[in-house]
């Protein structure tokens, strides 16, 4: 383990993308805590070795059950907002600033945002973490209040946002996404996705570095045709391909991940091609 402040970390969310992280983080000697909203994962995660607590934010007030998740030098604020919630823009922030607000009354130091390229939009052109933020969903408005709430409480040397394109790998089938579909519009449009590997190398990459007080674009390297794409991928995973709508002219954007290269170094290990992810 590299040395800096980090020793501790507390992984909020031990989902797609929580669980593999804390274990890849225990394996690296890091301390490690995690937490579940579902009681069924707390033996499987103890039996992981990775201090499972049982956390829930209701009306904004934060229920769990060990206090000492919150003894730690590092949070990892990886929940996502729902799509399905009418209310989303208002009850996601609210999470976030409940749970933000009680990590700096115990004393963490440090706060990492897994946040979403969604908050982009579509604006049919490259996005920067330098571009301006057309979101088009509520969840994706949502996620920028959220990353409003982690700045404010923490300030830029004490906190990190990632945004994280479209996330496939481990047990996430990109070929399931459309699978028998028919006139699936936007088939023109290049896609945006990042594989787990590469979600996990950047949070190790910028840990080690004690790269804070940044903000990430996380996205591969390709932006193949999202038909060429997903049709491939119904293929080799074994299901009825999808068929698409022949546009013109798709809405999409291209999402830019040159400054975590060149800033961390970081050389992306999954290409976004078929039979690879």
């Amino acid at each position: 383990m590299a040395s800096n402040a980090v020793e501790k970390i507390s992984v909020l969310g031990a989902g797609w993308l929580g669980w593999p992280l804390a274990k890849h983080l225990l394996k690296l000697g890091y301390t490690v805590k995690t937490s579940t909203t579902t009681p069924e994962k707390l033996d499987l995660l103890h039996a992981e070795g990775l201090n499972p607590t049982l956390l829930q934010v209701d009306q904004g007030k934060v229920e769990l059950s060990d206090p000492a998740f919150f003894d730690t030098d590092l949070i990892i604020l990886n929940i996502p907002p729902s799509r399905r919630r009418p209310d989303v823009e208002l009850w996601y922030p609210t999470q976030i600033q409940a749970i933000v607000e009680l990590a700096k009354a115990r004393g963490v130091a440090k706060i990492l945002f897994v946040g979403s390229t969604s908050v982009y939009g579509d604006v049919n052109a490259e996005v920067t973490e330098d571009s301006e933020l057309k979101p088009d969903t509520a969840s994706a408005r949502a996620l920028i209040q959220a990353e409003k709430i982690v700045k404010t409480n923490y300030p830029s040397e004490n906190s990190t946002i990632l945004r994280m394109s479209g996330l496939v790998g481990g047990d996430r089938k990109a070929g399931r996404f459309f699978a028998g579909k028919r006139d699936v519009p936007e088939g023109n449009a290049p896609v945006n996705l990042v594989h787990l590997d590469d979600c996990i190398g950047v949070i190790e990459a910028l840990i080690q570095q004690a790269a804070w007080g940044k903000l990430y674009n996380v996205c591969a390297d390709d932006h193949p045709r999202k038909a060429d794409y997903y049709t491939a991928q119904a293929v080799a995973e074994g299901f009825d391909p999808p068929t698409f709508l022949p546009d013109e002219a798709p809405r999409y954007k291209v999402v830019s991940n040159e400054k975590v290269r060149r800033e961390l170094g970081y050389v992306f290990k999954r290409k976004v091609k078929s039979y690879q992810v």
